[in-house]
């Protein structure tokens, strides 16, 4: 068995990984970087870039769709899978082909396999120790897996962004993010959709009133919910149809294809941690606000794979890398990460998105909420791109006038929630939003008939 010594050795190649070993190398350090899957991470390859080429397609069709006899004679338009999938392929080929190298060009040291920890300072990765004074485990999640009978018959995300044509009926395990922004292009698609959620909301991070009006408008897009259901197995008959059981359910849901969105967990348990005497739990390795292993002082960890309580988001993990960057070889941890007020947004048809406390977190630790709500679908900023469903609710101090938290749906929420995600930060008041002057006619603009 070989064995190579080094000054930092990076596990995982995605936003967070890939741009803490790329700065450090940067420094002078010898660094070793190490991917069991193709090197650019999740987010570039099997995430948030490709996932936003399909959904606008979704997007793109939806409008033309729902503007039939008002802004258009003439919606028929279609996705074609096979050409959406090449198209995909123009934004995630170039970093499967050229991210490796780069990171080569930069005198960092490449290596292919799983990790796993051998000893607190050394690793085996296919039969090659690497030993080094500081390690940065950012190995991101990976699907949860699933316990039912036939779960080697569901298409996992990644597979779904390799297929070139889909089926007539395509079922959704689980109602998180995945389902929801995949369902939404593939309904568009010209296909039948059925979800199954466990609970009685999907979307369960968002505010419940927006999920149930956004449901409700999905319910008219041939996206059929199954809630509070359970699978309890799926086969495959000789002719390739799927039939997925649920309890209390006599007959099965027959379809072409079913993708899994029941979640993702930290993608550790290849890695050995206990060898590396690095704490760690089903919430990911456990860290200090320096990002660092409390247990073994060599280790740092980012992004989806820390146990940090924050929401599992690519700007969360490039904070998280910003802050290891600069305590990796620090005499005196003292960085630490700010987060501000993270706005997470599912990008559905049309998009959901949120930032600060959901209603029920500011009525439990604030006597003074006021909520503020509407339903916008008949606002003039809405009707001029078709009709859509829209709504928002934002949550005031009534004493201190302090913005508690926002919640949006509709056209261009991605992209308005971000103005209430910087007055959060920058203790900006619910009068200050109101009072400032924002270009006309614009979403952003409706902040102000909002408050």
């Amino acid at each position: 068995m070989s064995s190579e010594q080094f000054d930092l050795v990076v596990l995982g190649t995605g936003p967070s990984g890939g741009t803490v070993a790329t700065k450090i190398a940067k420094t002078g350090k010898r660094v070793a970087l190490v991917d069991s899957r193709t090197f650019g991470g999740t987010c570039a390859l099997r995430g948030c870039n490709p996932k936003k080429v399909y959904v606008n397609a979704g997007q793109l069709v939806d409008q033309v769709q729902r503007s039939e006899g008002k802004l258009v004679a003439d919606a028929s338009v279609t996705i074609d899978w096979k050409q959406l999938h090449a198209f995909k392929m123009e934004f995630t080929q170039p970093v499967a082909d050229k991210k490796e190298q780069s990171f080569q060009d930069d005198d960092i040291q490449t290596f292919h396999g799983v990790a796993r920890f051998i000893s607190p300072d050394t690793i085996d990765v296919v039969g090659t120790k690497l030993t080094a004074e500081r390690f940065l485990i950012a190995t991101g999640g990976r699907p949860r897996e699933l316990s039912f009978d036939g779960a080697e018959h569901v298409t996992r995300s990644d597979e779904f962004l390799e297929l070139e044509s889909m089926p007539e009926h395509v079922v959704f395990v689980g109602g998180g993010y995945i389902s929801m922004e995949f369902a939404g292009v593939v309904a568009r698609a010209g296909c039948r959709v059925t979800v199954i959620e466990q609970n009685d909301q999907v979307l369960t991070g968002f505010d419940p009133d927006l999920v149930n009006q956004l449901t409700d408008s999905l319910c008219d897009q041939r996206i059929q919910f199954q809630m509070n259901a359970g699978i309890t197995g799926i086969e495959k008959s000789s002719d390739g149809c799927l039939h997925v059981h649920l309890a209390n359910e006599d007959a099965p849901i027959k379809c072409g294809l079913v993708i899994h969105g029941a979640g993702r967990v930290p993608n550790i348990d290849e890695l050995t941690l206990s060898r590396g005497e690095i704490e760690h739990s089903e919430k990911g390795i456990a860290v200090n606000e320096f990002m660092q292993s409390p247990t073994n002082p060599r280790v740092f960890a980012t992004g989806d794979c820390a146990d940090t309580g924050m929401p599992r988001l690519t700007p969360v993990a490039n904070e998280d890398a910003r802050t290891a960057t600069k305590n990796l070889f620090s005499d005196n941890l003292e960085q630490t990460p700010d987060y501000g007020y993270v706005p997470k947004v599912a990008f559905t048809i049309p998009c959901i998105a949120s930032v600060g406390l959901s209603e029920e977190a500011a009525r439990q630790s604030n006597d003074n909420v006021k909520v503020l709500s509407d339903d916008t679908s008949s606002w003039g900023s809405v009707r001029k791109t078709g009709t859509t469903v829209a709504g928002y609710k934002i949550l005031v101090d009534s004493k201190t006038d302090e913005i508690l938290g926002t919640h949006l749906l509709g056209p261009s929420a991605e992209e308005t929630i971000n103005l209430f995600a910087l007055a959060m930060k920058f203790n900006l008041t619910a009068t200050d939003m109101k009072s400032t002057l924002f270009a006309f006619p614009t979403f952003a603009s409706d902040v102000r008939s909002m408050l």
